[in-house]
C-alpha cells in the first residue's frame, strides 16, 4: 500500500507519538487519500502529513472559503500542489451524495478514507433529514459517503478506511429502539457516546463486507485534545471529565501532532496489512475491556458482528439506499 524506503525500528509509539513519526522513512507518493472534517485542529494535521509524505489528499469542509485557505497553507508548507477540498456537510444526505458524486467525477480511484469529522456533546437538535443531531452527523452521514465512495476503493484497492471514533464510546452502546432519544431525557454525551460506539460497529460490518477484496477498515481514538470539537463544552463538563480523569488516569491530554497520529498510523501502517475490523488507540490495537472504570481498551459492544450488522440494516433504511458490496 505505501513504498517503504528507510523505515526505522516500528514499535515503541504510544501517547506521545506524533503523526510524523508514525510515518518516518514512509513514502506516501502515489496514494491517493480523502480526509473528512479539515478546517481545524486533528484534520488539518492529518492532512498535513499525509500531503508532507506525498499523498494526493481531498479534503472536505462545510465552510469552502476556510477549506480552500487550509488547503493553500497545507500546499505551501509540504510544497505538495495535488491538495484539493469538496465541500461536505454531514448532517445533509443530498450534500453528501453531492460530495460524493463529485470526488469521484474528479478521481476513479481512492487508497485512503479518513473519516475525521464529527461533533461533540452539543445541545439536543437533529439533521437535516430529521436524524439526532450527533448520531446523524457522527454515523450516519459518513456511512452513506462511505458507502457511495466504496467504488472508488475498490478500485484503489489495497485501501483502507479509518473511522475516527472515541473512548467516549465507552459509555453507552446504541440504543436501537431510540437513536433520536424520542423516548428519553436527551443526554449529550450518552448521545455522543451512541455516535462513537455506531462509529466502531461500522467499522466492524464495513471491514466484513470489503476484506476479501482488500478493503480494510479501522476505528481509532485519537486520544484528549483540545481542539474546536470541545466548543460545545460548558465548564461543568469539563469539570465532569476532570473527575472522570482523576478517577480513571485516561485524560492526559496530546498535542494536536498526537492526535493525528493514530488515525494516521492506521491509515498507512506496514503492520497493519492484513488486519482489520479493529480499534486503536495510542497507535496500538486495543484488547477488549469491559470492567467498568477502564482506562482504556474497547468494549465488547462495540465489537459485537451481531449489533454491527442490525446497524447497518437499520443505516441503510434511514438513508433509504442499500449497498451490496
Amino acid at each position: 500500500m505505501v513504498n517503504s524506503e528507510s523505515i526505522p525500528a516500528r514499535d515503541g509509539f504510544g501517547h506521545d507519538s506524533t503523526a510524523d513519526e508514525v510515518l518516518a522513512g514512509i513514502n506516501l507518493a502515489g496514494l491517493r487519500a480523502l480526509v473528512t472534517g479539515v478546517t481545524a485542529g486533528l484534520g488539518i494535521e492529518t492532512v498535513r502529513a499525509l500531503a508532507a509524505h506525498g499523498a494526493a489528499v481531498t479534503m472536505t469542509a462545510r465552510d469552502m472559503i476556510r477549506g480552500e485557505e487550509v488547503a493553500q497553507t497545507i500546499r505551501d508548507s509540504t510544497g505538495n500542489p495535488a491538495v484539493d477540498v469538496l465541500p461536505l456537510d454531514l448532517a445533509s444526505l443530498d450534500s453528501v451524495r453531492r460530495c460524493a458524486d463529485a470526488y469521484l467525477s474528479q478521481h476513479s480511484d481512492l487508497n485512503v478514507l479518513i473519516n475525521n469529522a464529527g461533533i461533540m456533546a452539543c445541545p439536543q437538535g437533529v439533521t437535516e433529514d430529521g436524524f439526532e443531531l450527533q448520531f446523524g452527523t457522527n454515523h450516519i452521514g459518513h456511512f452513506l459517503f462511505t458507502n457511495l465512495l466504496a467504488p472508488a476503493l475498490l478500485k484503489g484497492a489495497p485501501a483502507r478506511v479509518v473511522n475516527v471514533s472515541s473512548r467516549a464510546h465507552h459509555m453507552a452502546g446504541v440504543d436501537f429502539d431510540d437513536l433520536d432519544f424520542h423516548y428519553r431525557d436527551y443526554q449529550k454525551w450518552v448521545a455522543y457516546a451512541q455516535s462513537k460506539t455506531a462509529n466502531v460497529l461500522f467499522t466492524v460490518a464495513l471491514d466484513k463486507r470489503l476484506r476479501g477484496r482488500d478493503v480494510r477498515v479501522f476505528a481509532v481514538h485519537p486520544g484528549v485534545i483540545e481542539t474546536e470539537l470541545s466548543r460545545h463544552m460548558l465548564d461543568e463538563d469539563r469539570q465532569m471529565l476532570a473527575e472522570r480523569g482523576k478517577r480513571l488516569g485516561d485524560m492526559r491530554q496530546k498535542s494536536i501532532p498526537a492526535g493525528a497520529a493514530t488515525s494516521v498510523y492506521a491509515a498507512t501502517a506496514p503492520e497493519l496489512e492484513g488486519k482489520g475490523g479493529i480499534y486503536l488507540e495510542d497507535c496500538r490495537i486495543s484488547a477488549i475491556n469491559d470492567e467498568e472504570n477502564a482506562a482504556e481498551g474497547v468494549r465488547s459492544w462495540a465489537l459485537d458482528e451481531a449489533s454491527a450488522e442490525k446497524l447497518w440494516a437499520l443505516s441503510e433504511d434511514l438513508v433509504g439506499q442499500q449497498f451490496h458490496l
